[in-house]
């Protein structure tokens, strides 16, 4: 299979490390983003930078002014919906990138619905009962699905990753509650950056030098 846009910029400087088999992997896959915030954002545009060529991100809000600290996004993205904003930083990067971005809210009757055919789902909701349903409806097993808990604060208990099932992986630090501490970029994007490194895990395979997650 030929890679879209396989003239892209970002797929020459990728070949210099990724030889075209792992490539062509990474350009198969469809990765579900359920929330296009803090850790969808940044998560989605690692994995777009690192050869992901895939993906269906569903989210019903718009960026705000307080979402620029942590999220993915310039002040010229305020008042447009997270998903738009999001496919066109993701095209920008790469523009044979295929995005479907879903202006919506995700509930127990549509969740797996939306996320049919992705390869494996991100989980990046803000709330407890709604990271609660998409658990409920999509953490089965029958394909990867990484989440996230206590990403708040500053300093605090280091992040780490859990495998609770098979194909189900969590990172946080377990605790931290943004009800109580501040949402601020080092953490949100470190754990960002776990959740993809697991989906590349996932794909690739891990390395010599690495463990399993």
């Amino acid at each position: 299979m030929k890679n879209r846009g396989s003239d892209s910029a970002l797929l020459r400087g990728l070949s210099r490390y990724l030889d075209p088999r792992r490539l062509e992997r990474l350009a198969a896959a469809r990765i579900g983003v359920a929330g296009a915030g803090g850790l969808g954002s940044q998560a989605a545009l690692m994995l777009a930078r690192s050869g992901l060529r895939s993906f269906r991100i569903a989210d019903f809000d718009c960026v705000d002014a307080s979402n620029l600290g942590r999220q993915a996004y310039f002040p010229e993205d305020i008042g447009c919906a997270k998903v738009d904003a999001l496919a066109r930083h993701i095209r920008r990067l790469d523009s044979g990138c295929v995005v479907e971005a879903l202006r919506l809210t995700l509930r127990e009757g549509n969740a797996a619905t939306v996320f049919d055919g992705c390869t494996a789902v991100i989980e990046a909701l803000d709330s407890a009962p709604a990271k609660a349903m998409l658990y409920a409806a999509l953490a089965d097993g029958s394909r990867p699905y990484v989440g996230a808990s206590g990403i708040a604060g500053w300093g605090g208990p280091p992040l780490t990753s859990r495998r609770l099932k098979e194909n189900v992986f969590l990172v946080g630090d377990f605790v931290s509650d943004i009800a109580d501490l501040p949402p601020l970029a080092p953490r949100v994007i470190q754990a960002a950056a776990m959740q993809a490194d697991i989906i590349l895990s996932l794909i690739l395979g891990t390395g010599e030098n690495h463990a399993h997650p």
